[in-house]
Protein backbone atom coordinates (compact mmCIF):
# COMPACT_ATOMS: atom_id res chain seq x y z
CA UNK A 1 0.00 0.00 0.00
CA UNK A 2 1.33 3.06 -1.09
CA UNK A 3 1.83 6.48 0.91
CA UNK A 4 0.46 10.01 0.56
CA UNK A 5 3.39 11.38 -1.44
CA UNK A 6 3.64 14.96 -1.88
CA UNK A 7 0.82 16.66 -3.62
CA UNK A 8 1.11 17.69 -7.36
CA UNK A 9 -0.52 21.15 -8.81
CA UNK A 10 -3.80 20.50 -10.24
CA UNK A 11 -4.96 20.00 -13.06
CA UNK A 12 -1.96 19.31 -14.43
CA UNK A 13 -1.74 21.97 -17.16
CA UNK A 14 -4.06 24.64 -18.74
CA UNK A 15 -5.83 22.30 -21.56
CA UNK A 16 -5.00 22.67 -25.28
CA UNK A 17 -7.90 22.20 -27.11
CA UNK A 18 -8.72 18.70 -27.88
CA UNK A 19 -5.06 17.39 -26.44
CA UNK A 20 -4.84 15.16 -24.15
CA UNK A 21 -1.58 14.65 -22.33
CA UNK A 22 -0.68 14.63 -18.66
CA UNK A 23 -4.00 14.35 -17.52
CA UNK A 24 -3.51 10.61 -18.34
CA UNK A 25 0.08 10.18 -17.65
CA UNK A 26 1.24 7.22 -15.57
CA UNK A 27 -1.93 5.16 -16.39
CA UNK A 28 0.75 2.36 -16.30
CA UNK A 29 -0.15 -1.05 -14.40
CA UNK A 30 -0.22 -0.79 -10.86
CA UNK A 31 -0.64 3.19 -10.51
CA UNK A 32 -2.29 4.02 -7.04
CA UNK A 33 -4.46 7.38 -6.69
CA UNK A 34 -2.29 10.37 -6.84
CA UNK A 35 -2.39 13.33 -4.00
CA UNK A 36 -3.20 16.44 -6.14
CA UNK A 37 -3.59 19.90 -5.18
CA UNK A 38 -6.15 21.77 -5.77
CA UNK A 39 -6.72 25.44 -7.31
CA UNK A 40 -8.68 26.83 -4.96
CA UNK A 41 -7.30 24.85 -1.72
CA UNK A 42 -6.48 22.04 -0.28
CA UNK A 43 -5.38 18.94 -1.42
CA UNK A 44 -7.56 15.75 -1.93
CA UNK A 45 -6.94 12.00 -4.20
CA UNK A 46 -7.44 11.75 -7.97
CA UNK A 47 -8.77 8.52 -9.04
CA UNK A 48 -7.53 7.83 -13.01
CA UNK A 49 -7.83 4.23 -13.48
CA UNK A 50 -11.29 2.37 -15.45
CA UNK A 51 -11.69 0.79 -12.37
CA UNK A 52 -10.54 3.09 -9.72
CA UNK A 53 -12.95 5.32 -11.14
CA UNK A 54 -16.01 3.18 -11.29
CA UNK A 55 -15.55 2.03 -7.75
CA UNK A 56 -15.25 5.53 -6.30
CA UNK A 57 -18.60 6.11 -8.01
CA UNK A 58 -20.42 3.52 -6.67
CA UNK A 59 -18.98 2.64 -3.13
CA UNK A 60 -20.83 3.99 -0.54
CA UNK A 61 -17.93 4.63 1.57
CA UNK A 62 -17.72 7.27 -0.60
CA UNK A 63 -20.16 10.66 -0.18
CA UNK A 64 -20.62 13.29 -2.86
CA UNK A 65 -23.37 15.09 -0.58
CA UNK A 66 -20.66 15.56 2.25
CA UNK A 67 -18.97 17.61 0.05
CA UNK A 68 -20.78 20.48 0.36
CA UNK A 69 -20.13 23.36 2.67
CA UNK A 70 -16.04 22.30 3.03
CA UNK A 71 -14.08 24.95 2.34
CA UNK A 72 -11.25 22.59 1.20
CA UNK A 73 -10.70 21.18 -1.05
CA UNK A 74 -11.87 22.96 -4.33
CA UNK A 75 -12.14 23.19 -7.61
CA UNK A 76 -14.28 25.83 -7.87
CA UNK A 77 -13.81 29.09 -6.76
CA UNK A 78 -17.05 29.26 -4.62
CA UNK A 79 -17.91 27.22 -1.56
CA UNK A 80 -21.74 25.63 -2.38
CA UNK A 81 -22.59 25.50 0.99
CA UNK A 82 -25.94 22.87 0.08
CA UNK A 83 -26.34 20.48 -2.54
CA UNK A 84 -28.88 20.10 -5.27
CA UNK A 85 -31.24 17.69 -5.01
CA UNK A 86 -29.04 15.46 -7.56
CA UNK A 87 -25.67 15.96 -5.24
CA UNK A 88 -27.72 14.19 -2.56
CA UNK A 89 -26.72 10.54 -1.22
CA UNK A 90 -29.52 7.70 -0.72
CA UNK A 91 -31.60 7.11 0.05
CA UNK A 92 -33.02 10.71 -0.40
CA UNK A 93 -31.25 10.80 -4.01
CA UNK A 94 -33.05 7.36 -4.96
CA UNK A 95 -36.42 8.93 -4.31
CA UNK A 96 -36.03 11.87 -6.83
CA UNK A 97 -34.01 10.28 -9.33
CA UNK A 98 -36.74 7.73 -9.59
CA UNK A 99 -39.39 10.71 -10.12
CA UNK A 100 -36.73 12.73 -12.84
CA UNK A 101 -36.60 9.14 -14.70
CA UNK A 102 -39.84 9.24 -15.80
CA UNK A 103 -39.55 12.55 -17.59
CA UNK A 104 -36.65 10.92 -19.24
CA UNK A 105 -37.88 7.40 -20.05
CA UNK A 106 -36.69 5.80 -23.22
CA UNK A 107 -39.92 6.33 -24.96
CA UNK A 108 -40.26 10.19 -24.12
CA UNK A 109 -37.05 10.85 -25.75
CA UNK A 110 -37.99 9.02 -28.62
CA UNK A 111 -41.20 10.80 -28.89
CA UNK A 112 -39.73 14.05 -28.98
CA UNK A 113 -36.75 13.02 -32.21
CA UNK A 114 -39.05 14.56 -34.93
CA UNK A 115 -38.98 17.66 -33.00
CA UNK A 116 -35.21 18.01 -32.24
CA UNK A 117 -34.44 17.15 -35.92
CA UNK A 118 -36.87 19.86 -37.05
CA UNK A 119 -34.71 22.31 -34.71
CA UNK A 120 -31.77 21.29 -36.37
CA UNK A 121 -33.06 21.45 -39.96
CA UNK A 122 -34.07 25.09 -38.94
CA UNK A 123 -30.88 26.53 -38.35
CA UNK A 124 -28.56 24.66 -41.06
CA UNK A 125 -31.32 26.23 -43.74
CA UNK A 126 -30.31 29.45 -41.68
CA UNK A 127 -26.91 28.98 -42.42
CA UNK A 128 -27.31 27.04 -45.87
CA UNK A 129 -29.13 30.49 -47.18
CA UNK A 130 -26.85 32.79 -45.60
CA UNK A 131 -24.17 30.41 -47.30
CA UNK A 132 -20.13 29.79 -46.48
CA UNK A 133 -18.42 30.43 -43.93
CA UNK A 134 -19.84 30.51 -41.33
CA UNK A 135 -19.06 30.08 -37.00
CA UNK A 136 -21.10 26.94 -36.57
CA UNK A 137 -20.60 27.60 -32.60
CA UNK A 138 -23.32 30.87 -32.95
CA UNK A 139 -25.25 30.21 -35.50
CA UNK A 140 -25.58 26.56 -34.71
CA UNK A 141 -24.78 24.64 -31.83
CA UNK A 142 -25.61 27.18 -29.51
CA UNK A 143 -29.19 28.37 -30.36
CA UNK A 144 -30.20 24.52 -31.06
CA UNK A 145 -28.72 23.28 -27.59
CA UNK A 146 -30.85 26.13 -26.06
CA UNK A 147 -33.61 25.52 -28.09
CA UNK A 148 -33.72 22.28 -27.65
CA UNK A 149 -33.50 22.02 -23.83
CA UNK A 150 -36.09 25.12 -23.13
CA UNK A 151 -38.69 22.80 -25.75
CA UNK A 152 -38.63 19.68 -23.54
CA UNK A 153 -38.62 22.13 -20.04
CA UNK A 154 -41.08 24.32 -21.56
CA UNK A 155 -39.40 27.60 -21.45
CA UNK A 156 -41.28 30.54 -23.57
CA UNK A 157 -38.50 31.81 -25.98
CA UNK A 158 -38.68 35.46 -24.84
CA UNK A 159 -37.09 33.98 -21.70
CA UNK A 160 -33.92 31.85 -23.31
CA UNK A 161 -31.48 34.86 -24.04
CA UNK A 162 -31.52 35.98 -20.55
CA UNK A 163 -31.37 32.14 -19.24
CA UNK A 164 -28.05 31.15 -21.41
CA UNK A 165 -26.09 34.34 -20.42
CA UNK A 166 -26.63 33.40 -16.53
CA UNK A 167 -25.64 29.74 -17.16
CA UNK A 168 -22.64 30.94 -19.08
CA UNK A 169 -21.38 32.58 -16.17
CA UNK A 170 -22.29 30.50 -13.46
CA UNK A 171 -20.38 27.30 -14.92
CA UNK A 172 -17.37 30.01 -14.87
CA UNK A 173 -14.05 28.45 -12.82
CA UNK A 174 -11.69 31.44 -13.43
CA UNK A 175 -13.64 32.98 -16.17
CA UNK A 176 -15.56 35.78 -14.25
CA UNK A 177 -15.29 36.90 -10.49
CA UNK A 178 -16.51 34.84 -7.62
CA UNK A 179 -18.81 37.11 -6.92
CA UNK A 180 -20.76 37.44 -10.52
CA UNK A 181 -20.43 33.70 -10.45
CA UNK A 182 -22.40 33.96 -7.14
CA UNK A 183 -24.45 36.28 -8.52
CA UNK A 184 -25.71 34.63 -11.76
CA UNK A 185 -26.38 31.38 -10.00
CA UNK A 186 -28.90 33.30 -7.78
CA UNK A 187 -30.48 35.09 -10.61
CA UNK A 188 -30.38 31.61 -12.45
CA UNK A 189 -32.21 30.23 -9.77
CA UNK A 190 -34.97 33.09 -8.96
CA UNK A 191 -35.18 32.75 -12.78
CA UNK A 192 -36.36 28.96 -13.03
CA UNK A 193 -38.42 29.53 -9.45
CA UNK A 194 -40.83 31.88 -11.48
CA UNK A 195 -40.99 29.84 -14.64
CA UNK A 196 -42.02 27.13 -12.51
CA UNK A 197 -44.65 28.83 -10.43
CA UNK A 198 -45.80 29.62 -13.97
CA UNK A 199 -46.16 25.91 -15.09
CA UNK A 200 -48.07 25.06 -11.92
CA UNK A 201 -50.79 27.12 -13.09
CA UNK A 202 -50.84 25.55 -16.62
CA UNK A 203 -49.42 22.56 -17.19
CA UNK A 204 -48.34 21.36 -20.40
CA UNK A 205 -46.49 18.13 -22.37
CA UNK A 206 -42.94 19.19 -20.84
CA UNK A 207 -40.63 18.01 -18.22
CA UNK A 208 -41.09 20.71 -15.61
CA UNK A 209 -45.46 19.92 -16.07
CA UNK A 210 -44.48 16.29 -15.87
CA UNK A 211 -42.22 16.73 -12.69
CA UNK A 212 -44.91 18.75 -10.93
CA UNK A 213 -47.68 15.38 -11.74
CA UNK A 214 -45.15 12.90 -10.72
CA UNK A 215 -46.18 11.51 -7.43
CA UNK A 216 -45.06 8.61 -6.01
CA UNK A 217 -47.39 8.12 -2.14
CA UNK A 218 -45.74 10.15 0.14
CA UNK A 219 -42.71 11.20 -2.04
CA UNK A 220 -44.31 14.30 -3.43
CA UNK A 221 -41.61 16.71 -4.68
CA UNK A 222 -41.40 19.66 -2.33
CA UNK A 223 -41.65 23.75 -4.23
CA UNK A 224 -37.39 23.93 -3.77
CA UNK A 225 -36.60 20.06 -4.91
CA UNK A 226 -38.76 21.08 -8.23
CA UNK A 227 -36.86 24.14 -8.31
CA UNK A 228 -33.80 22.48 -8.12
CA UNK A 229 -33.93 19.79 -10.49
CA UNK A 230 -35.61 22.13 -12.85
CA UNK A 231 -32.31 23.86 -12.67
CA UNK A 232 -30.21 21.64 -12.78
CA UNK A 233 -31.81 19.68 -15.95
CA UNK A 234 -31.37 23.00 -17.50
CA UNK A 235 -27.81 23.68 -16.82
CA UNK A 236 -26.67 20.24 -17.91
CA UNK A 237 -28.95 20.13 -21.03
CA UNK A 238 -27.84 23.45 -22.19
CA UNK A 239 -24.25 23.77 -21.83
CA UNK A 240 -22.92 20.64 -22.20
CA UNK A 241 -24.57 19.46 -25.86
CA UNK A 242 -23.51 22.99 -27.38
CA UNK A 243 -19.74 22.89 -26.18
CA UNK A 244 -20.42 18.48 -27.09
CA UNK A 245 -21.66 19.69 -30.56
CA UNK A 246 -19.13 22.06 -31.39
CA UNK A 247 -16.09 19.54 -30.35
CA UNK A 248 -17.69 16.54 -32.23
CA UNK A 249 -17.73 18.20 -35.40
CA UNK A 250 -14.61 19.93 -34.44
CA UNK A 251 -12.84 16.30 -34.12
CA UNK A 252 -14.63 14.98 -37.51
CA UNK A 253 -13.09 17.66 -39.17
CA UNK A 254 -9.56 16.55 -38.07
CA UNK A 255 -10.27 13.22 -38.90
CA UNK A 256 -11.16 13.13 -42.00
CA UNK A 257 -10.87 9.17 -42.67
CA UNK A 258 -13.60 9.05 -39.94
CA UNK A 259 -15.99 11.96 -41.43
CA UNK A 260 -15.67 10.03 -44.62
CA UNK A 261 -16.59 6.70 -42.74
CA UNK A 262 -20.11 8.71 -41.17
CA UNK A 263 -21.05 10.29 -44.68
CA UNK A 264 -20.69 6.63 -46.69
CA UNK A 265 -21.94 4.79 -43.62
CA UNK A 266 -24.74 6.89 -41.51
CA UNK A 267 -25.81 4.09 -39.80
CA UNK A 268 -22.73 4.21 -37.70
CA UNK A 269 -24.09 7.23 -35.81
CA UNK A 270 -25.11 5.36 -32.49
CA UNK A 271 -21.31 3.90 -32.41
CA UNK A 272 -19.55 7.39 -33.77
CA UNK A 273 -21.72 9.39 -30.83
CA UNK A 274 -20.63 6.41 -28.51
CA UNK A 275 -16.71 7.04 -29.24
CA UNK A 276 -16.96 10.92 -29.49
CA UNK A 277 -18.29 11.10 -26.04
CA UNK A 278 -15.82 8.79 -24.91
CA UNK A 279 -12.57 10.24 -26.71
CA UNK A 280 -13.45 13.85 -26.82
CA UNK A 281 -12.00 15.57 -23.36
CA UNK A 282 -15.24 17.74 -21.95
CA UNK A 283 -14.31 18.14 -18.80
CA UNK A 284 -11.67 21.33 -17.76
CA UNK A 285 -10.68 19.47 -14.91
CA UNK A 286 -12.16 16.85 -12.67
CA UNK A 287 -15.11 18.55 -10.00
CA UNK A 288 -17.63 16.73 -7.68
CA UNK A 289 -15.18 15.14 -4.88
CA UNK A 290 -16.67 12.40 -3.01
CA UNK A 291 -15.65 12.70 0.96
CA UNK A 292 -14.13 9.29 2.21
CA UNK A 293 -16.61 8.17 5.55
CA UNK A 294 -14.46 5.66 6.90
CA UNK A 295 -10.68 4.58 6.93
CA UNK A 296 -9.93 2.39 4.22
CA UNK A 297 -7.59 1.01 1.87
CA UNK A 298 -8.39 1.47 -1.79
CA UNK A 299 -6.46 1.74 -5.46
CA UNK A 300 -3.40 1.19 -3.86
CA UNK A 301 -3.23 3.69 -1.09
CA UNK A 302 -4.52 4.52 2.28
CA UNK A 303 -7.25 6.91 2.31
CA UNK A 304 -8.47 8.15 5.05
CA UNK A 305 -12.21 9.55 6.67
CA UNK A 306 -12.54 12.95 5.49
CA UNK A 307 -10.32 12.51 2.68
CA UNK A 308 -12.09 14.08 -1.10
CA UNK A 309 -11.41 11.85 -3.95
CA UNK A 310 -11.85 13.41 -7.01
CA UNK A 311 -12.10 11.38 -10.23
CA UNK A 312 -10.57 11.69 -13.82
CA UNK A 313 -13.01 10.67 -16.67
CA UNK A 314 -10.55 12.22 -19.16
CA UNK A 315 -8.20 9.02 -17.98
CA UNK A 316 -10.64 6.59 -17.53
CA UNK A 317 -11.69 6.62 -20.85
CA UNK A 318 -8.47 6.07 -22.22
CA UNK A 319 -7.29 3.57 -19.95
CA UNK A 320 -5.44 0.99 -21.95
CA UNK A 321 -6.63 -1.96 -19.78
CA UNK A 322 -10.18 -1.72 -20.84
CA UNK A 323 -9.80 0.00 -24.51
CA UNK A 324 -7.65 -1.03 -26.98
CA UNK A 325 -5.49 1.61 -28.73
CA UNK A 326 -7.09 3.95 -26.33
CA UNK A 327 -5.93 7.08 -28.24
CA UNK A 328 -7.62 5.89 -31.48
CA UNK A 329 -10.68 7.70 -32.55
CA UNK A 330 -13.07 5.01 -34.22
CA UNK A 331 -16.01 5.67 -34.57
CA UNK A 332 -16.54 1.47 -35.51
CA UNK A 333 -14.96 0.33 -31.92
CA UNK A 334 -16.76 -2.35 -30.76
CA UNK A 335 -15.77 -2.46 -27.01
CA UNK A 336 -16.95 0.78 -25.62
CA UNK A 337 -17.83 0.83 -21.87
CA UNK A 338 -16.99 4.58 -21.01
CA UNK A 339 -17.69 6.75 -18.36
CA UNK A 340 -18.67 9.70 -20.58
CA UNK A 341 -22.23 9.96 -18.70
CA UNK A 342 -20.15 9.40 -15.53
CA UNK A 343 -21.47 6.03 -13.46
CA UNK A 344 -23.30 4.88 -10.85
CA UNK A 345 -26.25 6.86 -8.61
CA UNK A 346 -24.85 10.13 -10.15
CA UNK A 347 -24.47 9.19 -14.15
CA UNK A 348 -26.28 12.00 -15.88
CA UNK A 349 -30.07 11.81 -15.83
CA UNK A 350 -30.37 13.33 -19.46
CA UNK A 351 -27.76 10.16 -21.07
CA UNK A 352 -30.69 9.27 -23.47
CA UNK A 353 -31.38 12.94 -24.23
CA UNK A 354 -27.82 13.94 -24.74
CA UNK A 355 -27.37 10.73 -26.76
CA UNK A 356 -30.30 11.10 -29.19
CA UNK A 357 -30.17 14.93 -29.71
CA UNK A 358 -26.15 14.34 -30.70
CA UNK A 359 -26.94 11.52 -33.14
CA UNK A 360 -29.40 13.70 -34.72
CA UNK A 361 -27.42 16.79 -34.62
CA UNK A 362 -24.24 15.64 -35.87
CA UNK A 363 -25.30 13.52 -38.44
CA UNK A 364 -27.62 16.28 -39.94
CA UNK A 365 -25.11 18.21 -40.02
CA UNK A 366 -22.40 15.60 -41.88
CA UNK A 367 -25.80 14.90 -44.30
CA UNK A 368 -26.41 18.66 -45.58
CA UNK A 369 -22.87 20.21 -45.44
CA UNK A 370 -21.35 18.46 -48.03
CA UNK A 371 -17.79 18.91 -48.03
CA UNK A 372 -17.94 20.65 -44.65
CA UNK A 373 -14.44 21.45 -43.48
CA UNK A 374 -12.27 24.06 -40.93
CA UNK A 375 -11.83 27.63 -42.55
CA UNK A 376 -9.10 28.09 -40.71
CA UNK A 377 -6.48 25.65 -39.30
CA UNK A 378 -7.24 23.43 -36.89
CA UNK A 379 -4.43 25.16 -34.71
CA UNK A 380 -6.25 28.22 -35.28
CA UNK A 381 -9.53 27.09 -33.71
CA UNK A 382 -10.04 29.20 -30.28
CA UNK A 383 -10.98 27.62 -27.39
CA UNK A 384 -12.82 28.48 -24.23
CA UNK A 385 -11.06 28.61 -21.29
CA UNK A 386 -11.88 29.29 -17.27
CA UNK A 387 -15.08 27.20 -17.37
CA UNK A 388 -15.63 23.96 -16.48
CA UNK A 389 -15.91 22.63 -19.57
CA UNK A 390 -14.13 23.03 -23.05
CA UNK A 391 -15.59 23.91 -26.20
CA UNK A 392 -14.43 26.00 -29.12
CA UNK A 393 -15.27 29.96 -28.32
CA UNK A 394 -15.23 30.27 -32.31
CA UNK A 395 -15.83 27.54 -35.44
CA UNK A 396 -15.60 28.44 -38.60
CA UNK A 397 -16.68 26.07 -41.16
CA UNK A 398 -16.90 26.04 -44.96
CA UNK A 399 -18.59 23.46 -47.32
CA UNK A 400 -19.54 23.12 -50.75
CA UNK A 401 -22.19 25.88 -51.96
CA UNK A 402 -24.02 22.71 -54.08
CA UNK A 403 -25.55 19.66 -53.33
CA UNK A 404 -27.33 20.05 -50.19
CA UNK A 405 -30.36 18.79 -49.05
Amino acid sequence: MAAAGEAIAYPFEAYDGMRVTAQRSGLGEGEPLVRVRLPFGGDGWLARRYTDVRQVLTDPRFSRQAAFGRDVPRAHPLIRDEPGTMDLDPPEHTRLRRLVSMAFSTARVERIRPQVQRIIDEFLDGILAAGAPADLMETVCWPFSVAVICDVLGIPPHRRSRLRGLIDVSVGRDAFPPDEIRQARLDLRDGVAALVTERQERLDDDIISALIRARFDDDRLTAQELVELSLGILMAGLETPANQLGNFVYTLLTHPDELAKLRDRPELIGSAVEELTRHVPIGASANHPRIALEDMEFGGVLIRAGDAVFVDFIAANRDPRVFADPDLFDITREVNPHVGYGHGVHRCLGARLAQMELQVAVSTVVRRLPGLRLAVEPDDVPWKMGRVFRGPSLLTVTWDSAGHC
